[in-house]
């Protein structure tokens, strides 16, 4: 079976990101290993192992790199927190200190509101919507 592991999320600070990650989302440290040229293999993940895909934090190495910390998508919701809580963790993320953009909105996908990383990038959380159920007669 093939899955998208990981996503490389370009960053300023390993530490600051993985306080957030970790503290402020929830996320768990899944690796974090010294390289030779310095730098540091990062993973986040969310939840408990293979329930979804783990972020690489890789911090920028150059000027052209570091433009790029909190712009990864152009502005746009680039990541997607699914939960099973929306409220529950909208309110913990909340006290954590996350800086949510909207107020939370029902559609009819789900519970969603966007919020941004330490860096600005911009994430959605979002509840989706119960699949509706099977009406066809048995």
């Amino acid at each position: 079976m093939r899955r998208v592991a990981l996503v490389t999320l370009v960053v300023d600070d390993y530490d600051e990101a993985i306080r957030f990650y970790t503290d402020a989302l929830g996320f768990r440290l899944a690796e974090d290993t010294p390289r030779p040229d310095g730098s540091r293999w990062v993973v986040v993940e969310p939840g408990t192992g293979d329930q979804g895909t783990g972020l690489l934090l890789a911090r920028a190495k150059d000027e052209a790199q570091r433009g790029r910390v909190g712009d990864q998508t152009g502005g746009r919701v680039g990541f997607f927190l699914h939960t099973d809580d929306f409220a529950r963790d909208h309110a913990w993320m909340t006290a954590a200190g996350v800086t949510f953009l909207e107020e939370p909105r029902h559609e009819p996908y789900g519970s969603v509101a966007v919020f941004q990383d330490l860096y600005g990038n911009r994430w959605d959380l979002l509840q989706p919507a119960a699949p509706a159920a099977d009406s066809t007669p048995q």
